[in-house]
C-alpha cells in the first residue's frame, strides 16, 4: 500500500508528459519510499521519490553517494530483501505495479522486461565461470525452450554486437581474460541479450578511460535506437549526463530535488546543490579565470533527516529566504520559473536570477557575460 504522502500538493516529476500522453510512460515510480530497519535505528533512504521514463527516452539520475540513486532503482528491480527493507508506494512496468509481487513474479521480470548493468563488472560477473555460460543463462532462464546451441548463437551474437573482438572464441573466456571496457561491454550484453524495455545503467563507465568511456555511451545510444529501450543512467559524471540524458532528476539525501529537461538542468539550475555539482566540475573549455568549487560539509545522516531542507546546512544562498524557513520545512517539488516541467524543492524565490548573477560568474565568466549581454539585448 502507498504511503501517505506528506506533500500532497507538490507536483511530480513526468506529471505533466503522462497527462498529455494517451498512455502513461512505460516506468513510473510514485511516491516511491525505501527504508532499512537497523540496531541504530530506521534509515531512510529513500523518500517519496516520483519520475518517470518513456519509451526510447533516457533519464538521467545524478547525485552524491547515498543520495538513493542505486537505492531507488534496486526497487524496480525487485533487488531489496523484504525482510530488511520496508518498501511503500508504487513502480508501475508497462501499466502494472511490481510493488509487493511475489519472488516468481519478479524473476520473470528481472532480465526480461526490466534489465540493469551494475557499477563493477568484475564483481558482477561470475570469476568461476565461462563469460558464454552466464549470458546463456540469462537466455535460457527466459527462453526455457531455448537449447543450448541456441542460446551459445544468442551469446555470440550479443558479443559481436557490443564489439567484442572474435566472439565464437572470446565467448569461452573468463571474465579475468577481459579488459575493463570489455567486461563492461560483457555486462550490457547480458542486460540486452532479452531485449528488455528498461535499462537500468548503474553508473556503467566508472573507472573507464575516457576514450572506452565514449564507446559504451555511443554503444548505448546506438542499442537504444535500434531496440527502442528506456535507459535510466545512473552516473556522478555531468558530462556523461548531458550527452546522453533527455531529461535529468538530481538527487540529494534520499529525496528529488530537481527535475528537467537536460538543457534546462545544465543551463538554468535553479536548486542550490545542482548549482553545487555544476561548480565542483571542471571545465576544460572555459577560460583560465573559471573556478572549480566544492561543496562544503558533509550530506545529513539519513538516520535523523533534518525536518527542513536538507541541504540547508550547506547552502551558502539560505539566507535570502525570510526567517528560518529552510531550517523548518521541507520545501515542495514546484514549477520553477522556465516552466511546469522544471521541478525544483527549494525556498528561494528567484533561483534563477541568483544563478546568473552570482553563481554563473564564478565557475564560467564568459558564459556569464554572453547571458548578461543577451539579457541586455531582449531588454
Amino acid at each position: 500500500m502507498s504511503e501517505t504522502n506528506p506533500h500532497p500538493t507538490e507536483a511530480k516529476p513526468g506529471q505533466a508528459a503522462a497527462a498529455s500522453s494517451a498512455g502513461e510512460p512505460y516506468l513510473v515510480v510514485d511516491d516511491l519510499t525505501v527504508r532499512f530497519p537497523t540496531a541504530d535505528g530506521l534509515v531512510q533512504a529513500v523518500s517519496n521519490l516520483s519520475y518517470s521514463v518513456e519509451l526510447g527516452k533516457t533519464l538521467g539520475i545524478v547525485g552524491e553517494s547515498g543520495s538513493g540513486k542505486s537505492v531507488s532503482s534496486m526497487a524496480v528491480l525487485g533487488l531489496h530483501d523484504e525482510r530488511s527493507a520496508q518498501i511503500s508506494g508504487s513502480i508501475r512496468v508497462d501499466g502494472k505495479d511490481i510493488v509487493g509481487l511475489s519472488d516468481a513474479h519478479m524473476r520473470q521480470m528481472r532480465g526480461n522486461t526490466v534489465a540493469m548493468i551494475f557499477q563493477d563488472a568484475l564483481a558482477a560477473l561470475h570469476p568461476f565461470y565461462r563469460v558464454g555460460a552466464q549470458l546463456t543463462e540469462a537466455y535460457r532462464i527466459h527462453h526455457p525452450s531455448a537449447s543450448k546451441k541456441e542460446a551459445r548463437r544468442r551469446a555470440v551474437e550479443m558479443l559481436d554486437r557490443v564489439g567484442i573482438p572474435e566472439p565464437q572464441s572470446r565467448v569461452d573466456d573468463f571474465p579475468h581474460q577481459f579488459s575493463g571496457g570489455m567486461r563492461q561491454r560483457v555486462m550490457i550484453a547480458m542486460g540486452l541479450i532479452n531485449d528488455p524495455s528498461l535499462l537500468i545503467a548503474d553508473e556503467p563507465t566508472t573507472a573507464l578511460d575516457v576514450t572506452v568511456q565514449a564507446q559504451i555511451l555511443d554503444l548505448l545510444q546506438d542499442l537504444q535506437r535500434e531496440f527502442n529501450s528506456a535507459i535510466i543512467m545512473i552516473t556522478h559524471d555531468l558530462g556523461v549526463i548531458a550527452e546522453m540524458a533527455d531529461d535529468v532528476l538530481v538527487m540529494y539525501s534520499g529525496r528529488a530535488v530537481e527535475y528537467g529537461p537536460c538543457k534546462e538542468i545544465l543551463t538554468h539550475p535553479e536548486m542550490p546543490y545542482t548549482w553545487g555539482l555544476l561548480s565542483s566540475v571542471p571545465d576544460v573549455s572555459s577560460d583560465i579565470n573559471a573556478r572549480m568549487i566544492p561543496i562544503p560539509g558533509t550530506p545529513p545522516s539519513l538516520l535523523h533527516p533534518p525536518t527542513g531542507c536538507a541541504f540547508e546546512a550547506r547552502c551558502n544562498h539560505s539566507d535570502k529566504v525570510g526567517g528560518d524557513l529552510c531550517a523548518t520545512t521541507l520545501p515542495d517539488m514546484r514549477p520553477g520559473g522556465r516552466g511546469q516541467t522544471h521541478l525544483k524543492r527549494c525556498h528561494l524565490p528567484d533561483p534563477d536570477a541568483i544563478f546568473l548573477s552570482e553563481v554563473l560568474p564564478q565557475i564560467a565568466p564568459d558564459l556569464a557575460a554572453s547571458a548578461s549581454n543577451q539579457s541586455s539585448e531582449e531588454s
